[in-house]
């Protein structure tokens, strides 16, 4: 059994569907057919006795030679009368048959027979099956009778015994039988046939999306689509539907992934030419003998370091931007905002001694990764910072889940509102100032990670408002236990 449907495993779906339609037609036409011929069986059955009864009922001359049938008693049919299709017979108390002389025949005695005599109470008769001497089937009704023996004058019960041949009806099941064998494999054909139709026409679609992922797997062409009506709504219509959307967003992945690539090497050239060059300076004067001037090895070393600062920088946020969305498992946690604001604030006011940085900050809980949250709010006030003014001021808030980030500098132009949080992208008034063009683009995946938003708008009076909303509570929930 296991190994058969193990083999059934292997078949193509089609096949299979094929082969389960045309099994639960069989079964179901099987049923039908067994019931029908039950049930047709039980109607020629109570057919014959009912005209069993009758026989008994209108038996001519209502079996008055049953004093001489016991008396004359013969066990071999005589010439038969007027129902010429009938077996009858007496059966004595002994068990003895006596064969009447308008039977075609004699009917084996039965247990059943003798009850009735027995008893000599079954006024109806009691219906069952037997068999002629010469083995022929019937339908025999035994119905009990009182008689008189002419020698002694007692009286006794006897049985009456009318059959009738079911030879007819046999025939009759057998052809029925027949037919439908005959018609129920010609339905379960037809159901297979039917049901092969039905499954190339159903799997079509599947054989095109098979072959759309095979092409994808051969060819990585990422552009492949599955015509789809506009009004379906069946299983293979959703699951054509989730391949155009699944193929669209790895296009639109590695789309980005390649820009990525190529915005990555375009800005990591610029360092990386600068840090040769200067490092070539350092080694020609070695290797020439003719030192540099203290002040200028002083300035290229310091270049030197900076640079090496801004790769490291870069190198930062390409890690951040390139690990997956959904990697953040654990590490989510109840987090006080207020509290990850506070050490932002710490660490930029060193990058920024020379600024005033006023902030008012209320409590309030979000669900967030603490780096990435800390890195969030650090990369803001960096670019507040950057923006500002000498002895400028920038101010930050903090209430209700909205934390805003307010600096005096030049502000952004509205038409580069836009763009702001694209990778890479920088304003090209600020192309010579130090940074990656990725900081503001953690910024809004973060924001986005946590369940909030972010948003940059040009000030009324000059400068830049950064705001950011994240959704949490002034209280930190209840630890479960």
């Amino acid at each position: 059994m296991s190994r058969a449907l193990r083999r059934l495993r292997t078949l193509p779906i089609r096949t299979r569907l094929s082969l389960l339609v045309a099994a639960a037609v069989a079964f179901a036409v099987a049923a039908v057919s067994v019931t029908c011929w039950f049930l047709v069986q039980g109607k020629l059955y109570e057919q014959l006795n009912d005209d069993l009864r009758q026989a008994v009922r209108t038996k001519p001359g209502q079996w008055v030679e049953l004093q001489r049938a016991l008396t004359d008693c013969t066990t071999s049919p005589q010439d038969p009368g007027p129902f010429r299709n009938l077996y009858t017979q007496i059966v004595k108390a002994d068990g003895t048959p006596c064969v009447t002389a308008d039977s075609i025949g004699a009917i084996k005695v039965t247990q059943s027979d003798k009850d009735v005599i027995r008893d000599g109470s079954a006024s109806e008769g009691v219906i069952h099956n037997s068999t002629t001497e010469d083995g022929t089937p019937v339908r025999v009704i035994t119905v009990p009778q009182l008689a008189q023996n002419a020698g002694t004058g007692q009286q006794s019960y006897v049985a009456i015994t009318i059959g009738v041949s079911l030879e007819g009806t046999h025939a009759t099941l057998s052809d029925l039988a027949l037919i439908l064998l005959l018609v129920s494999g010609v339905g379960v054909v037809g159901a297979g046939a039917a049901g092969l139709a039905v499954a190339r026409a159903g799997l079509r679609p599947v054989d095109k999306l098979t072959e759309a992922v095979e092409h994808v797997a051969r060819t990585e062409d990422l552009g492949i689509r599955i015509p789809v009506e506009d009004d379906a709504e069946d299983e293979i219509a959703r699951l054509s539907r989730s391949f155009n959307s699944m193929t669209s967003s790895l296009a639109s992945s590695h789309e980005l992934q390649q820009q990525l690539i190529a915005d990555a090497g375009h800005e990591l050239r610029t360092p990386l030419t600068s840090l040769r060059t200067n490092i070539e300076l350092l080694t020609r004067s070695e290797e020439t003998g003719r030192p540099l001037p203290e002040a200028d090895r002083k300035a290229l070393l310091a270049s030197v370091k900076a640079q090496m600062t801004e790769l490291a920088a870069l190198i930062g946020d390409l890690q951040e931007l390139s690990r997956p969305q959904g990697q953040r498992g654990e590490r989510v946690q109840v987090v006080s905002l207020t509290d990850t604001v506070e050490a932002a604030l710490r660490r930029v006011r060193l990058r920024g001694p020379e600024l005033t940085i006023g902030a008012d900050l209320r409590p309030w809980y979000v669900r967030a990764e603490p780096t990435a949250l800390e890195r969030a709010v650090v990369n803001i006030l960096d670019n507040a910072v950057k923006f500002s003014p000498a002895d400028g001021t920038i101010e930050v808030a903090l209430a209700d889940g909205v934390l805003t980030v307010r600096d005096h500098g030049p502000g952004i132009a509205a038409d580069e509102l836009p763009y702001v949080f694209d990778r890479f992208w920088r304003s090209p008034s600020a192309r010579a100032l130090p940074g990656s063009g990725l900081g503001l683009s953690i910024v809004a995946r973060t924001v986005e990670q946590a369940g909030g938003q972010v948003a940059l708008t040009r000030a009324e009076d000059g400068g830049t408002v950064a705001t950011v909303r994240l959704p949490g509570a002034p209280t930190p929930p209840p630890e479960t236990p």
